[in-house]
């Protein structure tokens, strides 16, 4: 099965500015890690879905257009670019903490620890706990992955509008249990108010940006 890039990476590592990439998806999308095999995927309930791999550690994601998907680039020498690859994650999460602290109710925790969870659950990214992503009352609600190169550090997060386990159908082989495993936040879960404010507070928490969208057709 085809599968394509999320990013041109490339021109991404050419940027010199820190830049933060407001996504969307226009459809549902599967997005693999960057280190999954395709097959891991079976399309035949769906041949029109798109399959599509980042750079990065995790898990099978599914996108919807409602999620809420943000991606940061920090470049080599920026003021937030640190060797800690867990610090890099960390203090990405914590941006999205402040703001859902301020927007949501609940007890607001960033896992701090080692990757945690069943390794057969790992084919599907939130099914895990990894360092950086956020917890609401103890449920996964912010997803993160890293890529690290040379030029800086891109870190792509997504908060979901509504819950992924229609991704399991994607899947050739479910582990059991792993429907459970993806019990997490949603948009429609937490009460966050104004939307458009509460990604406003997102993008302010680790500023200054250059701000982009980037649209996935």
């Amino acid at each position: 099965m085809s599968v394509e890039d999320l990013y041109n990476y490339d021109a991404l590592r050419q940027l010199e500015v820190a830049t933060v990439f407001v996504a969307w998806a226009s459809r549902e999308t599967l997005v693999l890690g960057g280190n999954q095999v395709a097959d891991v995927v079976d399309l035949s309930l769906d041949p029109t879905m798109t399959l599509h791999r980042r750079r990065g550690g995790g898990g099978l994601v599914l996108l919807r257009p409602e999620d809420l998907w943000i991606d940061w680039w920090i470049p080599h020498g920026d003021s937030r670019w640190t060797h800690d690859v867990r610090l890099s994650s960390i203090q990405v999460g914590t941006w999205w903490a402040k703001a859902l602290q301020a927007h949501a109710g609940g007890v607001v925790r960033v896992h701090e620890g080692a990757l945690e969870g069943e390794s057969d659950f790992r084919v599907v990214c939130f099914a895990g706990r990894g360092p950086g992503e956020v917890f609401v009352d103890g449920r996964k609600t912010v997803g993160l992955t890293q890529w690290r190169v040379r030029e800086g550090v891109f870190i792509s997060t997504v908060l979901h509008a509504g819950p992924t386990t229609d991704v399991l159908k994607y899947l050739r082989h479910v582990p059991n249990g792993l429907d459970q495993a993806l019990d997490h936040q949603t948009l429609t879960s937490l009460t966050l108010g104004d939307r458009e404010s509460f990604l406003t507070q997102v993008l302010e928490a680790g500023g200054p940006w250059d701000l982009r969208h980037f649209i996935l057709i």
